[in-house]
């Protein structure tokens, strides 16, 4: 499981990184090689689901999306200076408890 969670902090980290090297480099002037990066670190998020053990794909991205709602938000803190409120916070607790819910109830 420790295996799996540094994958998702990895991928997700990867993913919003490279959407916002290229929000940066599209929306506030940056050097189009911001673009590039961006774009290399948004297929390096591509490839780093496929490592991951679960065996669905959908369940693995549904699962991504949660962990990267999260993160985002602590993203938007600690980058961009926008301190989180209740709302964003609760919203990303539910997320992280759909995302459990997903990958570790019991099935056969």
């Amino acid at each position: 499981m420790i295996y799996a969670t540094v994958l998702f902090i990895l991928a997700g980290l990867a993913e919003i990184g490279g959407g916002y090297l290229i929000w940066l480099w599209l929306r506030e002037g940056k050097p189009f090689y911001w673009g590039i990066f961006g774009g290399i670190a948004l297929a390096l998020y591509g490839v780093m689901a496929t490592f991951q053990s679960f065996p669905s794909f959908g369940r693995v991205y549904a699962a991504y999306g949660g962990v990267f709602i999260v993160l985002s938000v602590l993203w938007g803190w600690s980058i961009d200076k926008k301190t989180p409120d209740l709302y964003d916070w609760l919203g990303a607790g539910i997320c992280l408890v759909g995302v459990s819910v997903m990958l570790l109830a019991p099935r056969q």
